[in-house]
């Protein structure tokens, strides 16, 4: 293959030749391995991938370009997202396959996302051309210098290949401990070649000296500290200096430092900044505290706990502002110091400490002591009702042993009725129905086979959404994102499609109002990446109402929406952005800025007063309430906030200590209040692997934001939502169980919460997976 890596290698040394490989032919697909939704996403039908430099000295990009038909015109307004481009580096694990015959290259984006271009009708030279330039521009990435004169033997070393491990470091460095009579001694310029977002896994105890290549950018005297799991506390393991360090645009570091007479100063703990450490700030302990994911083995991933403390509130005061700031950066990709005054303000308002507590240290110590004694008299209570979840259905009929799934197919979605007393849970292309009984347990009740289009296509849902006094069930499809699928209950069939609109893909749907379930309305909202509209079933041809329809021309990256009681809407983008609508068709009243995190879901009090919008690794709870100002006692949803008084949003999130026992990182689903016309809202649920989580919605308004129930069971949760009309019953989706549990039993976070014995975790299979 290395053959072909000098035919053209004039294009490299030509700067003005911007384009070095091409692929003209092909087609892109988003890949999803033991993904809840369908497995292969097509993309671009009709695409060319290229090799590209950018203007970094050094660095190129992987781009695949849709390819439009002759005549084809792209408005200039127009949601195409007609091209995804990628920077090229070793993290992205590029490969050659193949794909129905068809050669392919695949790869991961920095969010972990697989990819996979089908070369169409190219030759094996063009591929094997084409992979070569490839790892020339990996080379020259990783290496910082020409690859003119590189050899066949460092191109084949980038070459990535599935168990080798490629690239030399790890994400909490330590890198492993020589003997005494060895110096160690490495470079930063070592981590320059590691992605923010997928860092290799190391061991994070060890010592090792770095030479400072790095710009400081921090500086503090701290004790660092290890959460013990043993023991439950936290373990001081040195005095140290407490550092950031830039390795090169927006890759930073958490450095520990430690000083030491014989071999002077030596790093001793290297941490990437991105999202998933889960940072907690304490101005009452002046500590910072965050996760780190080691691999000792590749199957087994051990969470860590760290801790920074400080000497005065100056030094944690300086560490913190620089901290989020660099966090900031790394979310959205660009200097701090480009965004207004008040956009500023707004990021930092959501940085704020999260130990703050509104009642004094009596009325809580007697709130504990309560607690503690309704734990102590529902022990018992407890582990019979686990057991009794999964084992109340002994015996399989004929009809439920036939409908077992297919292996690999899990539970992906959860829909909790309105009006009837049901539950509905995607399975694959199938729907199981569910009956809520009277002593508030789940049964099976029947199960809705090959869902399929019209024309007969079957098709997994992307989502679901309950309509028309839970008449029916509208179906959003992956493989038509232009069209919505209603689905008649009673017959268990899909009997219409909708086209929305011909050039708009649907990204996400919601009721007209948030009780519009309950009425016969027909309207619904929709978002594409870039439009806001209502859609109108009633109507001939495309079902967008014109005359209520907001088209952004810039790139907004909607990813979500809701509404109130009152059909006021709100809606969320990938780059953390909120939305506050009170009419569809116009401006939003209120425009909050962006936070770097995607924003995966959004729910809303009935009355619209306050929002919780989901994030991977938290939550984000704002108070519409506008308190200044000309407009003050109004909505968000209905007038500016002023500038200068923009909300301050409450940041929920798990203590990293506690993270540390559930042996897996935080990955949030979509959070809701309780919900009913008659319902106060009073608690927050959502769920992280395995775990159930609740917020007691009283205490985040009082601010105090750490005070969490919590419940572990066998399987990952997919979803979980309250009852409807019901702050005391959670139905809780699993990938293979579904059932209905009582919110008394979530237990307040501890080593054995956290850590269930493995006997009350066993599942049956008997509610959901048997009649799959």
């Amino acid at each position: 293959m290395f053959m072909l890596r000098n035919l053209f290698g004039k294009v490299w040394s030509d700067p003005q030749a911007s384009e070095l490989a091409k692929i003209p032919n092909g087609a892109l697909y988003l890949v999803r391995q033991d993904h809840i939704r369908s497995s292969r996403e097509c993309i671009y039908l009709a695409a060319m991938a290229s090799i590209r430099r950018t203007s970094t000295e050094f660095h190129y990009e992987l781009a695949i370009s849709r390819v439009f038909d002759r005549g084809e015109v792209l408005d200039e307004d127009e949601d195409d997202d007609s091209e995804r481009s990628f920077l090229i580096d070793e993290q992205l694990e590029f490969r050659q396959a193949t794909y129905e015959g068809q050669p392919s290259f695949v790869w991961k984006d920095v969010a972990g996302d697989m990819f996979e271009f089908v070369a169409n009708g190219a030759t094996k030279a063009t591929v094997d051309f084409f992979e070569v330039n490839y790892l020339k521009a990996a080379f020259e990435r990783k290496y910082q210098r020409s690859s003119e004169n590189v050899s066949d033997v460092e191109l084949e070393a980038l070459r990535y290949v599935p168990g080798r491990i490629n690239g030399p470091i790890p994400q909490s460095r330590a890198i492993r401990e020589k003997s005494a009579n060895e110096e160690i001694v490495t470079s930063f310029q070592r981590f320059k070649s590691q992605s923010v977002s997928s860092p290799p896994k190391l061991n994070p105890s060890k010592k090792v000296t770095v030479a400072d290549n790095g710009e400081i950018l921090s500086e503090e005297p701290a004790v660092l500290y290890l959460w013990s799991l043993q023991e439950g506390k936290f373990i001081p393991q040195a005095t140290s200096t407490a550092q950031l360090a830039e390795t090169e645009n927006f890759v930073f570091w958490i450095l520990a430092k430690e000083s030491d007479r014989k071999s002077g100063t030596s790093i001793i703990l290297a941490h990437p900044v991105t999202a998933d450490i889960n940072g907690r700030w304490s101005k009452v302990h002046l500590s910072f505290t965050w996760n780190v994911y080691t691999f000792p083995t590749p199957e087994r991933m051990v969470t860590e706990t760290w801790c920074f403390k400080f000497d005065e509130a100056g030094s944690y005061q300086r560490f913190q502002d620089r901290m989020n700031i660099c966090l900031w950066e790394t979310l959205n990709q660009m200097r701090w110091g480009k965004i207004k005054a008040d956009e500023q303000a707004y990021a930092e308002s959501s940085w704020q400490d999260e130990d703050v507590e509104m009642t004094d240290a009596e009325v809580e110590e007697e709130l504990e002591q309560e607690r503690a004694r309704e734990e102590d008299e529902e022990d018992e209570e407890d582990v019979h009702e686990i057991m009794t979840a999964y084992d109340e259905d002994e015996d399989e009929d004929e009809e439920r042993q036939a409908l077992k799934s297919a292996k690999g197919v899990t539970n992906s979605h959860l829909a909790v009725g309105h009006v009837v007393d049901r539950s509905f849970v995607v399975r694959g292309n199938k729907i199981g129905v569910f009956r809520h009984t009277d002593d508030d347990k789940i049964k099976y009740a029947s199960t809705i086979n090959k869902i399929a289009t019209p024309k007969g296509e079957v098709f997994t849902p992307k989502k679901v959404m309950l309509h028309d006094r839970d008449h029916t069930m509208l179906l959003m499809n992956d493989n038509n994102p232009n069209s919505l699928f209603q689905m008649d209950l009673e017959r268990g069939k899909v009997v219409e499609e909708w086209k929305v609109d011909d050039d708009r893909k649907l990204v996400e749907i919601a009721p007209d109002s948030k009780f519009a379930g309950l009425t016969g309305q027909q309207t619904l909202v929709g978002t594409s990446h870039n439009a806001l509209f209502r859609i109108d079933p009633r109507q001939s041809g495309n079902k967008i109402v014109d005359s209520e329809t907001k088209q952004y021309v810039t790139k907004n990256e909607f990813s979500t929406v809701t509404t109130t009681q009152g059909g006021k809407v709100a809606v969320g983008s990938n780059k953390g952005e909120l939305r506050l609508f009170d009419t569809i068709g116009k401006n939003a009243k209120t425009a909050l800025p962006a936070i770097g995190d995607p924003i995966i879901g959004l729910d809303t009090t009935k009355d619209g007063r306050w929002i919780v919008a989901t994030t991977r690794t938290y939550l984000m709870v704002v108070d519409t309430l506008i308190g200044a100002g000309r407009f003050s006692g109004q909505l968000g949803f209905d007038r500016s906030f002023p500038a200068d008084a923009k909300p301050i949003p409450r940041r929920l999130q798990l203590r990293p200590e506690h993270v540390a026992y559930m042996g897996s990182e935080v990955s949030f689903t979509p959070a809701r209040f309780n919900t009913g016309p008659d319902q106060e809202e009073k608690t927050i649920v959502t769920s992280s692997g395995p775990f159930v989580i609740a917020w007691d919605f009283k205490k985040v308004q009082q601010g105090r934001l750490d005070k969490y129930d919590i419940k572990q069971y066998a399987d990952k949760v997919i979803e979980d939502q309250f009852k409807f009309g019901n702050d005391k019953n959670i139905v809780v989706a699993l990938s293979n169980d579904v059932l209905s549990i009582d919110k008394k039993l979530l237990q307040r976070p501890t080593r054995a919460s956290l850590s269930t014995p493995a006997k009350l975790l066993r599942s049956k299979s008997g509610i959901v997976n048997s009649p799959y």
